[in-house]
Formats: structure tokens, sequence, C-alpha cells
């Protein structure tokens, strides 16, 4: 149980001596009595509750608790550490960097979303900001640092994803006829490869077993801040994807005329011999191609990916296979974004439930005349 102590003469005169809950000896002195009997009353009720935690430790600030929280991360690919650092800087510590971590609360954070989601940025945006900040205060949690997690239950209010577009393989050709060499067979590689942009632009000559027609994808290239970052791919996985022979003979002449023979080299670069970059391919080769070719104005890089998912699915390829030919996760990830475009099987599962009722119907006749067809045969 709490005790004040009145000590004449100190700065602080009256002291609250106190246990934590793992029976330490703690104090903590005030000015006045009326603020130290506060005090008193608010230890006990939180050890109660088992909600107590080290008045020390909850004074440490957000800036300083980001700095202890990034180290932690040092394991993580180095595109993530990066987006973790600039949604520090860009959007938690300029509101909430002076907090101490105990003055974060459920509203403050509720408020910050909402200024987020306001000020215009997009909602993958919001949610990886709040992302940032609810790992932040879990490890507070489980450090000590703090009883509960303010930001636990804040949502970020969902936004429709980007439309899927599909091309057809005529629509494919279009493309790539007016993107031409050097990137055509980038485009051919993206619709029938289905490779991820990062995937694409890190791949490189020794990774191209075209006497097998395969193609191993081992990488990613990533853009951050400006810089460009080479890890593994989004799933963290190797695969082998076995390619069309069109595609085979497209890449063995773009290695033997447009790539240099260091094993390392990068098959797909700018014109300068430099990486690819996503925006300056977009904004320099990307948007006209589009336009040339008369395709929709919002057709994304990405939408040839999802092109090659159609394009499998419309040739009967089982699901499994499209999941490892496109590197996903589980073939639930699969199905969630492609289930759409596999055709429905509901007119034959009707009839199906339909002859399991019409067998059903007739046992049941053959059951009720047995007795009888019994007795006319021994009449």
């Amino acid at each position: 149980m709490a005790h004040i102590q009145h000590r004449p003469g100190r700065r602080r005169p009256w002291q609250v001596r106190y246990r934590d809950p793992t029976g330490r000896e703690r104090a903590r002195s005030f000015l006045r009595k009326s603020d130290a009997d506060r005090f008193s009353v608010i230890v006990e009720a939180d050890k109660l509750r088992g909600e107590w935690t080290d008045p020390r430790l909850s004074k440490t600030t957000v800036a300083e608790w980001s700095d202890r929280w990034l180290r932690t991360k040092a394991h993580l690919k180095p595109k993530t550490l990066v987006g973790y650092e600039s949604n520090l800087r860009a959007h938690v510590l300029p509101t909430f960097g002076g907090f101490e971590l105990r003055h974060v609360d459920r509203m403050a954070v509720e408020e910050w979303v909402a200024d987020l989601q306001a000020s215009g940025l997009g909602h993958s945006g919001v949610r990886q900001a709040r992302q940032v900040l609810n790992s932040m205060l879990k490890l507070a949690v489980e450090a000590g640092y703090l009883v509960a997690n303010p930001v636990t239950g804040v949502k970020v209010a969902r936004q429709a994803d980007p439309e899927m577009l599909f091309l057809s393989a005529e629509e494919v050709e279009r493309l790539a006829l007016e993107i031409r060499e050097p990137y055509a067979t980038l485009v051919y590689l993206l619709a029938y490869g289905g490779l991820r942009w990062g995937e694409a632009a890190a791949l490189r000559r020794k990774r191209c077993q075209l006497l097998r027609s395969r193609i191993e994808v081992a990488e990613s290239l990533s853009e951050a801040q400006g810089k460009i970052l080479f890890g593994s791919t989004k799933t963290y996985r190797t695969r082998m994807i076995v390619v069309p022979n069109f595609l085979r003979d497209l890449l063995a002449e773009h290695l033997a005329h447009r790539v240099d023979e260091h094993p390392d080299a990068l098959v797909f670069t700018s014109l300068q011999g430099q990486p690819l970059r996503n925006s300056n391919f977009r904004r320099q080769v990307w948007y006209k191609a589009v336009a040339g070719a008369g395709l929709p104005d919002g057709l994304r890089i990405h939408d040839l990916r999802h092109t090659c998912a159609s394009l499998l699915i419309a040739q009967g390829a089982h699901p499994k296979a499209i999941q490892v030919h496109l590197g996903h996760s589980s073939i639930s990830v699969t199905m969630d974004r492609y289930g759409h475009l596999f055709p429905s099987d509901s007119e034959a599962l009707a009839t199906a439930l339909d002859a399991v009722r019409s067998q059903a119907l007739a046992d049941q006749m053959r059951t009720k005349c047995g007795p009888d067809v019994v007795a006319l045969t021994a009449e």
C-alpha cells in the first residue's frame, strides 16, 4: 500500500513511497500534498488493474523510442528500412516525436490518421504510416514502457483498389510493336513470364538458362529516396519459370546483341546502361507506347502481370501452376486476385445435385414397391 511522508525543508516535501508489482520499493516526490494524494491513489488503482508501468520508462519520447525500435529492424530488407525511416520523418515524428510515450492516446492517433487522409496521402501511404507507429508502440508495450498500444483498433478507411486491366494476346502484340526494342522483349517477359517490374529490372544474364527455356527469378530491384536497391523477391523466395519458345528466342537474341557478357550483367537497362527506374520508363517509354497502341490510358505496367494470369486461365491452367508461375505466396492469393476469371461450374453443380435427388427418389420408390412386388409374385 502506498504511503505519504512529509519531509520539511525539501524542495518537494511530499514523498509517496510504494512497491511496484515486482515488490521493488519506489518513491516519488511532489510539491503539494494534493498531488501526492492523487498519485498514491492512481498507483494503487493501476496495480489492481494490472496497468502499472514504470513512470521513468513511459517518459521516453516517441522520437527517442523510434531510434531504439529501428535498431530492432536491422535484419529487414534495405528497402523496408528506408521506407520505415522515410515514414518516421515524413509522417510520424512531425506529429508525435515530442510526445512522451504515455501521452500518445487513442484520440490523438485517430486524429492523426484523419489528418493524413485529409492531406491527400493515398490509402497505402496512410496504412504504412499507421503500421510504423503501431509496430513501435507494440514493442513499447512488450518492453514494459506502455500498458496498452493506443494504435490498436484504429482503422484506416479502405479505398478501392486500382482496377485490374487485362490485355488480349493481340493487344500485347500491339504494345510490343509500339514500344519496339530494346524494350519489346521486356513487354513480352512481363506479359508471358508474369514477372513483377522489380524482378524483371533485376534479371541478370546468369539467371537466363535458355537452353532449358528457363529463367530463375531470384532478385528484385526497388527504389527508395532516389536510390536503387537490389534485394530478394517480394515473397523472399526464388522461383524457376519456364518461358514459351518465342520468348526464349527473343531473350537469346537480346542477350546476344544488347547485354554485356558478364554473368551479373542486367538484362534490361536504360539506354545509358543504368538500372531501369520505373518512373523514368513510364515517362519516357510507357505512356507514349500505350497511347500509340490505342490502349486504355490507365494501363499500368503491373497490368501485364495480370494479363499473364488471365492468358494462363484462358488456356485452362491449374490455379496451383499459376501460383508457382507468378510467385504468389500461396494459392489463396492467386484465387483471391484472379478467382473471378476462372470458368464457373455453377451449372454443372446444379445438374449434379439434381441427379443426386433423382437417385434418392428412385431408391425410395423401389423400397416402397418392394413388398407389393413380392406379393404379386407369390400369387
